[in-house]
Parts: C-alpha cells; structure tokens; sequence
C-alpha cells in the first residue's frame, strides 16, 4: 500500500515540523519545553498508531471484501449458465416443432405457386384463340 505509506509519512513529517515550530516559537523554560514535547510526542505517537491499525483494519476488510466478490460472481456466472442451460432445454422441443411447420409452410407455399402457375397456364390456354 503505497499510498497508505506515503500518507503516513506526510502525516508524521508534517506533524513533527509543526511540534517543532511551535516550540521553537513559543517563549517556555527548559522544563516546560521538555514537557511539551514529551507530550507533543506521545500525542503524535499515539495518532501515528491509530492511523497504522485503521490502515491494517481497512486493509483486511479490503481483503474480504474482494474474497466476497470474487464469490458472488463465481456463484452469478454458475446461475446464469444454468439458467441459459434450462432455457435451451425448455425451448429445444419447441425449435424442433416450429422448424416441422416451416417446413409444411414451405410446402404448402411450393404446392401454391405450383397449382397459380398451373391455373395461370390454363387460362394462357383458354386465352388463345385456336387455328
């Protein structure tokens, strides 16, 4: 975590600059300014720990959460093919029967033109005036 890091180090480096302006700008005797900064310190300490625990704690909820999604995806994919399975299973008998009336359609439709083709021959014959 990269970042995780460099946030941290910004934080600590930014932290102990502004400890060590203040001290150096504000006026106190050798005791208070030990004091202050033993305090100053331990305060820094403390915030650095914290951020170092949520830093790990978000880490592993990161973890588990890509754990978790890895799953559910695993789980949608094998739904979705047996899903498509079940459908081609229930539409497969149907597919059969729909192509056994196309075929009868087309010749049905064969049988049509060729019974127009004959009926207009006829009447091309009838037409005709004989010699």
């Amino acid at each position: 975590m990269p970042n995780a890091k460099s946030l941290i180090i910004g934080i600590v480096v930014g932290g102990v600059a502004g400890a060590a302006y203040t001290l150096l700008n504000t006026p106190s005797s050798g005791r208070d300014f030990r004091e202050n900064a033993r305090s100053k310190s331990e305060n820094l300490k403390t915030t650095v720990l914290n951020l170092k625990d949520e830093g790990i704690q978000l880490k592993e909820q990161i973890a588990q959460t890509s754990k978790e999604g890895a799953q559910m995806i695993k789980e949608l994919s094998e739904d979705v093919k047996n899903s498509v399975e079940s459908w081609k299973r229930t539409v497969e008998p149907h597919q059969r029967n729909i192509q056994k009336y196309l075929q009868q359609i087309e010749k049905s439709l064969k049988d049509l033109e060729e019974k127009a083709k004959s009926h207009e021959n006829d009447e091309n014959d009838e037409s005709r005036p004989e010699h």
